[in-house]
């Protein structure tokens, strides 16, 4: 399957309707709860869906992870309680979506995609991620189990940070800056393979070094390909009008957004690294075929005079001199090696050799 356009199998949508729209990562979809305050915090999974619905609490932030996005009657059920837009639905569900922005009169919806290295082929996958953020309360899609939250949730469980006295909003500024985070974490990874790369073109120019380049480079290009738009949802975000997200809140995202220009800036460099080395290594690669030419071109000039020699004394007449001396042959080798030597010491000279 593609990294880049997800598996859409010629889906016709009708307005309205719900149709998944990628690859399923789990068998069944579940549902959890964080409600914490200032004083408190509680964590559960809810098993009947309905129940989100009794459970919110508007003293408390309400943060509801549901991982598996498949199963569209699930996602139409949460729709209804929290009266999401169809095209909030519609947009959850379709994991193949590019990274976004939406504002509702109520709350606000983005887009963003999480990464991680797999340990099966340890490259680059990425999942998204749709956060829905509302007064007191913040609801997250997840394709699968498994994200880069869990010091988010450790700081609401210990009531670390200000967290726990903050609003929605600020939660979601938090998750946001985890997944931006590991965004620099996946590019210094990926940047130190590169270094290393910049450091062996010039000891060690090979084939494996470039196949080594090209991967990084493929890495490089699927990491800006998801990382740009994220950055460009996270300022469409914060310039949101709507006031879902606090000013307070709105500080924070701002400066998430410089670390989101960081990302972008720091793929760019790699990028012009990566590129010198593929000139480095070709310019190093024609320099070994002229060493090559070059002396094959000598090697040859050499022996020509040679073959010149050989071929005028093997003719075939009969009063060639020297032909019945006793010592013409080795008379002959040692023209041939004089004139050999003086070549090759007018190459060196010249400094062809």
């Amino acid at each position: 399957m593609s990294r880049y356009i997800k598996n859409r199998k010629a889906v016709h949508r009708v307005p309205g309707d719900l149709i998944f729209t990628g690859k399923q990562k789990v068998s069944s979809s579940s549902v959890s709860l964080i409600q914490y305050s200032e004083k408190t915090v509680s964590e559960q999974i809810i098993d009947d869906v309905s129940q989100m619905r009794t459970l919110f609490d508007s003293g408390c932030i309400n943060w509801f992870n549901v991982n598996g996005v498949h199963d569209t009657s699930l996602i139409r059920s949460i729709g209804t309680i929290f009266s999401l837009h169809t095209l909030t639905l519609e947009d959850i569900i379709n994991t193949g979506g590019r990274a976004k922005t939406a504002s509702f009169d109520d709350y606000s919806s983005i887009i963003l995609k999480m990464m991680r290295i797999e340990e099966s082929d340890s490259r680059i996958h990425s999942e998204q991620l749709t956060c829905i953020i509302s007064d007191h309360l913040v609801i997250t899609f997840q394709e699968r189990p498994g994200d880069v939250f869990e010091q988010v949730r450790e700081r609401i469980r210990k009531g670390k940070g200000k967290i726990r006295r903050s609003d929605a909003g600020y939660l979601s500024y938090a998750l946001f800056d985890a997944i931006v985070g590991n965004y620099l974490n996946l590019i210094e990874a990926l940047g130190s393979q590169i270094e290393e790369n910049e450091q062996k073109v010039i000891a060690d120019p090979n084939e494996a070094l470039l196949t080594r380049i090209n991967e990084s480079r493929s890495e490089l290009n699927f990491l800006q390909s998801n990382i740009r738009p994220s950055r460009d949802a996270l300022r469409e975000l914060m310039r949101d009008e709507t006031e879902v997200i606090s000013e307070s809140s709105r500080l924070y995202l701002r400066d998430l957004l410089e670390s989101g220009n960081l990302a972008v800036e720091t793929l760019e460099n790699y990028r012009e690294m990566l590129k010198d080395q593929r000139d480095s290594l070709s310019a190093s690669a024609a320099n070994r075929l002229n060493e090559v030419m070059r002396f094959l071109t000598v090697f040859s000039v050499i022996f020509i005079p040679l073959s010149f020699l050989a071929g005028l004394y093997g003719t075939n007449f009969s009063y060639i001199p020297e032909l019945t001396y006793r010592y013409g042959y080795f008379i002959f080798l040692g023209a041939l090696a004089i004139v050999a030597v003086i070549m090759i010491l007018v190459f060196r000279k010249k400094k062809w050799l």
